[in-house]
């Protein structure tokens, strides 16, 4: 089986600063972001993982290199699981985007409108699972650590419970979260955890 551990990255000081940080450069790990990407090490250093893959931006390539290193290995960059492509909206305070009749359009139905200058939500969706399918190809049966961001990464779980994408927002996917998911048969994929931020991840599937 090929198991996908998609991991959320850890937090930072736009998480909660009311701006849209998309994929705006210089958006670096807070303290709490870096405790938590030591953490994730620890717990998941116990899983034998092929490669640690991350979206080019620094908060993903900051929560992956402490993963990649206790497993000895280094961190490879993969585009393909960049954050969503906010375009325009990029670095605007969702305060002023909440007036925006574009934006409404774009939360209540995230698969079909297109983001100004930007991205449709299956787009998104496409390019996640296209790349998790390489990986899948190239790989065989192991373990993979994919560093990415929250809606890039429900847009997969989305596929996985075989939920209309525009839904992504009826469950969380926490910073620093792990959701392990085996994509080995693509008629049913197979969801093993969702958005755990514990330590209490299945490890008996390792067996």
């Amino acid at each position: 089986m090929t198991i996908f551990l998609l991991i959320r990255h850890g937090a930072n000081d736009m998480l909660n600063s009311g701006i849209l940080a998309g994929r705006a450069k210089g958006v670096h790990l807070n303290a709490q972001g870096r405790e938590q990407a030591a953490a994730l090490a620890g717990y998941l250093a116990p899983w034998p993982l092929k490669a640690v893959y991350s979206s080019p931006l620094e908060r993903t390539v900051e929560t992956a290199e402490p993963i990649a290193q206790a497993q000895g290995q280094t961190v490879t960059i993969q585009p393909a699981i960049n954050e969503v492509e906010f375009g325009s909206w990029t670095g605007r305070r969702y305060n002023d985007l909440s007036g925006d009749p574009r934006w409404q359009d774009f939360n209540a139905a995230r698969s079909s409108t297109r983001i100004p200058s930007g991205e449709i939500g299956l787009e998104v969706q496409v390019r996640m699972l296209s790349a998790m399918e390489e990986m899948r190809c190239a790989h065989g049966a192991c373990m993979l650590a994919l560093v990415s961001h929250g809606d890039p990464i429900r847009s997969v779980m989305a596929h996985c419970l075989g939920m209309p994408l525009d839904f992504i927002h009826r469950f969380e996917i926490s910073p620093a979260s792990v959701s392990v998911v085996d994509l080995t048969y693509w008629h049913a994929p197979r969801i093993l955890c969702m958005n755990n931020t514990g330590k209490d991840l299945p490890l008996q599937l390792n067996r």
